[in-house]
């Protein structure tokens, strides 16, 4: 079906269409309900070409003299024009309005959303770990309930990462948000998300990702009354599917897999603000419309969504505890061959069948930096502590592994066939260190004890044996 705007509406009940496989729907901000099947494109960094309304998209050619239906041409670009074809990265829009069209920006109210460089507190070598973030009491959406843990480099210089938690429990009102410092990454951990965007609209749930590119207006729903989880802030080249060398062409996260949106779009005047996020603070500026107006588009820069549970697991069928570069999702490399700004690896349901083996990973310390989320279930390199919506970090050459209480277990275990499938952790792991903020060393859900995991690891040695 074609999703067709009308005429001037009050902004006391936005009205968003959307193009569906079966139905045309109107959605209002008093419907608590989300529509249940959404239309995507499939495939990772395709060149799509999409339109909400018949005839929206110029025919062979990307700037007319005058754009179709009255509407007005728009490139985004998301790297630099003259990057190399395979890594070029832009968009044309047709939009009612072009994005020029707001007041000033002026400088919003700080939250604890922060950006680069992170020198607020000394970063320990400790390791770190955290239980359940808490969803705020009063009313909180997606942008006021993100909070920033930990991060590395300055978006000034297009390096580095911001790690991120979300808590909320209100949808955005009013409000439209984007990020010029990186792309974002959001896991979600606890309720559903609409991610309404300039390109389109993504749903996503726990146990799925949604990436929207550094620059693009979006607006978050909740599904439910409250939402958690994960956000990687991407300040380096955008993500993109690791190489698989001996692996071959097929395996890890295929790319039919990853979907892009359909084209969207909101037609509404009213009173709106758009925050941004630019070097690391908020900013707003009023506009008299939603700026979610692109009734077509096409190219390859573009929000897209994945289903974790489509990641197609390596694992070895012989003998030791692969790497855990094998269950790498995306990466954003460097100038450095294998060595990323930023690598997202899952740990999702999977056999174990290693022989001779200490199956879970093995006590490490390496030179990249690890921080690690759990959507749902548990660990299998710890018994305790680590929960759902909980965190730990593990920087550059401080010692970690399982706890005492796993090392033992799987010490004396039965080598048997094992199908690890109640649970499912990510790692956000790069080059640079990660330094927590005030706010993560301060939390009385930063877990004090965390060391005492590893206090039960005694001396094993029989050397006069």
């Amino acid at each position: 079906m074609i999703a067709r705007g009308a005429g001037k509406r009050t902004p006391k009940v936005a009205v968003q269409f959307v193009t569906d496989k079966t139905h045309l729907h109107v959605v209002t901000s008093r419907q608590k309900t989300m529509l249940s099947t959404l239309e995507y494109q499939s495939g990772f960094g395709n060149e799509f070409a999409t339109e909400a309304v018949r005839g929206a998209l110029p025919v062979g050619q990307n700037s007319p003299r005058q754009a179709p239906l009255g509407l007005y041409t728009e490139q985004l670009s998301g790297s630099p024009f003259t990057a190399p074809r395979g890594q070029n990265r832009r968009t044309w829009t047709y939009r009612i309005r072009p994005s020029v069209t707001h007041r000033p920006f002026a400088e919003a109210r700080q939250t604890l959303l922060l950006g680069g460089p992170f020198s607020g507190v000394p970063t320990s070598p400790n390791q770190l770990r955290w239980s359940p973030f808490e969803i705020p009491a009063a009313p909180t959406d997606f942008v006021d309930g993100l909070i920033t843990i930990a991060g590395n480099g300055d978006p000034a210089a297009q390096g580095g990462v911001a790690i991120h938690i979300y808590a909320a429990n209100r949808s955005m009102q009013g409000r439209y948000f984007y990020i010029a410092d990186g792309e974002v990454l959001i896991v979600p951990q606890q309720g559903a998300l609409r991610i309404a965007t300039e390109l389109g609209v993504l749903d996503a749930a726990p146990g799925e990702i949604a990436v929207v590119p550094r620059g693009i207006k979006f607006r978050v729903d909740l599904a439910e009354d409250t939402a958690r989880g994960y956000v990687c802030e991407n300040y380096g080249l955008p993500f993109r599917l690791p190489e698989l060398g001996p692996i071959g062409a097929n395996g890890l996260a295929n790319p039919r897999d990853f979907q892009a949106p359909v084209a969207a779009y909101e037609d509404l005047d009213g009173d709106y603000r758009i925050l941004a996020k630019f070097l690391g603070r908020l900013w707003e500026a009023e506009i008299d419309h939603s700026p979610l107006d692109v009734v077509a588009w096409h190219g390859n820069y573009t929000p897209y969504k994945y289903d974790l549970a489509r990641f197609n697991c390596i694992n070895t069928v012989s003998f030791d505890h692969p790497d855990p570069s094998i269950y790498t999702v995306l990466t954003s490399p460097t100038a450095i061959a294998g060595t990323a700004n930023c690598d997202f690896a899952i740990f999702p349901p999977r056999w174990m069948v290693a022989e001779h083996t200490f199956r879970p990973p093995w006590f490490h310390r390496n030179l990249m930096n690890e921080f690690m989320g759990l959507i749902r279930g548990a660990y299998d390199a710890k018994a305790e502590g680590f929960l759902p919506g909980g965190a730990s970090l593990h920087n550059c050459m401080s010692g970690h592994g399982p706890d005492a209480e796993t090392f033992e277990r799987a010490s004396m275990a039965e080598l048997k066939p094992q199908y690890l499938g109640d649970g499912l952790a990510f790692m956000f792991e790069t080059r640079l260190v990660l330094r927590p903020t005030r706010y993560a060393m301060e939390t009385r859900v930063l877990q004090h004890e965390y060391f005492e995991c590893w206090q039960g690891l005694k001396k094993r040695f029989r050397g006069n044996e």
